[in-house]
């Protein structure tokens, strides 16, 4: 053989820079979109969003035009003025910045074992501060904990113990470290008196931290949280004492036998009758287990549809009207007067780069059409797929995969996966993303299939209609779809089941 060059013709399919940004933004959910946005903004000269000037103007004269009460707001420290550690006039008491200055004196002499080691309590707010900024500042467990502490009569080293505590809480409230360890991690292993000294100090302090609010903070364990909650409406005599007696000896045995409601094994274990270890049960049940859940810090994803499904009533016959959110389209358009200079300067110095980010603009501006186009084909075929979900809920969802989809609407299962990945719709019956409606599907006995959207739909209704003291196995649910027609194994029963984060039978069993 030789070597020789040859003439062919073929076709392949090239990722421009314009199709790779097509894609990339087709993919993006819409508040990544809305980021993309902005940065393009704030990097395209060539490239304005309508209606900006028009809707900043306004909003910027109502807040310069809006009435403040300053009155309504006070500082923080001022919550405090008639503690006992702000009275001036009693023989004895100190103000906080006597306490701060005695910690000076006692950490200059050295005599102290903190010797400053130790996180200080925290100081009132400074009066200069803006008031509001307080009040609408988010206030954390540990906030809530040391402001709570600042109306405790306390010496310097309790204040010190107790400062150190409340900042080693977790965010749900509890106290992870032994005080052992925290005591050498302060003191440090070498000096065993320092260390004992420490512990004690901190031993003192656990029990301040634990008389706070919310109660049941500072616990070590879930069990020592409880007790310490049974221990609080003892002391308000608000439940029989034969009912506390029996919920506090409850948390004293294995929490697992509380999380199986074994009620005999319990009532042997306390001592008490099967009546009042229920009624115990139930009390346990109504606290809470963990103190610092109203105080954590809870990143609110607020969803805004893409999509919005309507019905609307057309010669008698009931329509659904699917319709783009105008909320999350934005609206771009290319700065005519930075075009136009553009086209008047063709021969200036830099001009080519400059008709590249003009080019770079429109793109921009067709891609996001773009986007928002195929996401409305995509939802508006979903919709035409599963009338039956709009009709009568998810019980009447049909099976659907992607490929139905792509070849109905001329486009590639991996277009159908990008734009149904974050994207949601707002329906009749709520708010779902687009991916929620596609699922495999379960062979019937007629022959056809049923969605597993559907049969969790049926699994869910089935759970709810059941005999609370007599709930349905997995199996039995499983007998139960046999019997509509599905064939449902019952490892699929319990997949599903756990899906719904529904509890097992004997979880779901009510005293």
């Amino acid at each position: 053989m030789k070597p020789g060059l040859a003439l062919g013709v073929s076709q392949h399919l090239a990722l421009t820079p314009q199709l790779q940004q097509s894609i990339r933004l087709l993919q993006l959910s819409t508040l990544e979109l809305t980021q993309e946005v902005q940065a393009m903004l704030a990097d395209n000269p060539f490239l304005e969003a309508a209606g900006d000037e028009a809707v900043a103007e306004p909003a910027q004269a109502a807040l310069e035009h809006a009435p403040v009460e300053r009155s309504e707001i006070a500082p923080i420290s001022q919550a405090f003025d008639a503690s006992p550690t702000s009275a001036s006039g009693e023989k004895g008491s100190k103000t906080e910045s006597d306490w701060e200055g005695d910690d000076d004196v006692d950490a200059a002499s050295g005599d102290s074992p903190w010797n400053g080691d130790a996180p200080a309590g925290r100081a009132p707010p400074d009066e200069d501060t803006d008031a509001g900024e307080n009040e609408s500042a988010h206030e954390s467990l540990a906030e809530h904990l040391h402001r709570q502490a600042l109306a405790l009569r306390l010496s310097r080293e309790e204040r010190a113990a107790l400062s150190f505590l409340i900042d080693s809480l977790n965010d749900e409230g509890y106290l992870e470290d032994d005080l052992r360890a925290l005591a050498e991690a302060l003191a440090g292993n070498g000096d065993e008196a320092r260390v004992q000294q420490v512990q004690e100090h901190f031993a003192i302090a656990l029990k301040l931290l634990q008389s706070l609010e919310p109660t049941g903070v500072g616990a070590r364990s879930l069990a020592e949280c409880l007790q310490l909650q049974l221990q609080a409406r003892a002391r308000l005599e608000s439940h029989p004492a034969a009912v506390l007696c029996a919920a506090q000896a409850i948390c004293a045995q294995p929490l697992e036998w509380l999380a199986r409601r074994d009620v005999k094994r319990l009532s042997q274990a306390c001592g008490a009758c099967e009546d009042d270890t229920r009624a115990a049960m139930a009390l346990i049940a109504r606290l809470e287990p963990r103190p610092g859940r109203r105080f954590a810090e809870v990143d609110r994803n607020v969803i805004t549809p893409d999509v919005i499904v309507r019905r609307r009533v057309q010669g008698g016959r009931e329509l659904l009207d699917v319709q783009l959110n105008p909320e999350v389209v934005p609206r771009l358009h290319v700065h005519d007067a930075y075009a136009r200079a553009l086209r008047q300067h063709r021969k200036g110095e830099g001009h080519e780069a400059l008709q590249a980010r003009l080019q770079e603009a429109r793109w921009f501006i067709k891609n996001i059409e773009q986007r928002f186009d195929t996401i409305l084909r995509v939802a508006r075929a979903i919709v035409q797929s599963q009338k039956g979900f709009f009709a009568h809920g998810a019980i009447a969802m049909r099976p659907l995969v992607l490929r139905e989809i792509a070849d109905e609407l001329g486009l590639h299962e991996s277009t159908i996966s990008r734009v149904t990945n974050g994207k949601y719709m707002a329906t009749p019956q709520g708010t779902y993303e687009l991916k929620y409606f596609f699922g495999s599907g379960l062979e019937t006995q007629a022959g056809g299939s049923a969605s597993s959207t559907a049969v969790r739909a049926l699994l869910r209704q089935l759970i709810a209609a059941e005999d609370p003291a007599q709930p349905l196995s997995d199996s039995q649910l499983a007998d139960l779809l046999k019997a509509q027609g599905i064939a449902c194994a019952r490892r699929t029963v319990a997949k599903y089941r756990e899906q719904l984060r529904i509890a097992p039978a004997n979880l779901r069993k009510q005293l």
